[in-house]
């Protein structure tokens, strides 16, 4: 087994009973198959290690299972990351999740809300009266759907009807016509909405720049290029925020600095994987940590010369 910059003597090995569980989201996202690249890449790349990819309801829920102990690494979004540091009960976390720790800062998610064209809206304030669905309760999107309503003086009760739904099955029911619009925290090229976009005339709702300055950070101001999917010949003003690969305390320097080490020599995999891993580079990795760096991780970065 090889480290890099590091003799064997230096850094202890890592047993064939290491394991490592990769906490991803909903198959039809964009967390799910960037996991399952990054299980295999260490599948591969770290001696004697046993992966598995978990489908979860994305951060929150992964925030959570990496404090319980049951996760080693994890995708999160960083409002969510955040919100965990701080035990915001409001947004699910009953207290401060005070193991997690940093991989990485990675790529943004964009907020794509997608209207049916025949619903007549073209901003997120047309949205007053219509069915939405912010993705599953209490889950990272969910918690960026509650924001930017917010940002708005917006609220649930403004909205026609409400429906907490994985990407996947909000698409459903936007195809069967019994809801109006889907609100979706992901990479661009998000695998449901291509698949809505290619069965249904719709449009992308538009996020004000004036909502990007109320919200402030981890929000930054965005754009779905024109082309990210089928009809949408124009781009379009949205809000973004930075997802991170989230570890344990609990998980050791070496396998840490390995999860790290791996995730950077293999980008080009994971873009085969997923394009929205195209916006991974380890120049911006450590910025703008919601949480503490694993020194696993640290080491990484110090001996790379980026912080």
């Amino acid at each position: 087994m090889a480290f890099a910059g590091a003799a064997l003597v230096s850094a202890p090995a890592i047993h064939a009973s290491e394991f490592i569980n990769v906490l991803t989201g909903g198959t039809s996202g964009v967390y799910y198959p960037l996991g399952v690249a990054l299980s295999e890449i260490y599948a591969k790349g770290i001696d004697g290690a046993r992966t598995q990819v978990q489908a979860t309801k994305a951060s929150v829920e992964n925030l959570n299972l990496l404090q319980q102990g049951k996760g080693e690494i994890g995708f999160a979004l960083g409002d969510s990351v955040k919100y965990a540091w701080e035990g915001n009960a409001e947004a699910g976390f009953k207290e401060p999740l005070t193991k997690l720790r940093a991989i990485a800062a990675i790529y943004p998610n964009v907020i794509q809300i997608a209207s049916l064209k025949e619903a007549g809206a073209m901003t997120v304030a047309d949205l007053k009266g219509k069915s939405l669905s912010v993705g599953a309760a209490k889950s990272g999107t969910e918690l960026n759907a509650r924001a930017i309503l917010g940002a708005l003086g917006m609220s649930y009760e403004d909205l026609g009807k409400v429906e907490y739904l994985p990407f996947a099955e909000s698409v459903e029911l936007m195809k069967n016509r019994q809801i109006d619009a889907t609100l979706q925290s992901s990479g661009l090229g998000n695998a449901a909405l291509k698949d809505l976009s290619t069965s249904q005339q719709i449009s992308f709702l538009s996020v004000p720049a004036e909502v990007v300055e109320t919200l402030g950070a981890p929000y930054v101001a965005s754009t779905i290029p024109a082309g990210t999917y089928d009809g949408q010949d124009a781009d379009v003003p949205t809000v973004a925020v930075v997802n991170f690969l989230v570890t344990s305390e609990a998980v050791s320097d070496e396998t840490a600095y390995q999860m790290t080490k791996l995730l950077f020599e293999n980008l080009e995999t994971l873009k085969a994987a997923h394009s929205a891993a195209a916006g991974i580079t380890s120049e911006d990795a450590v910025k703008g940590l919601p949480i503490p760096l694993h020194p696993g991780a640290e080491r990484y970065y110090k001996e790379n010369g980026l912080m």
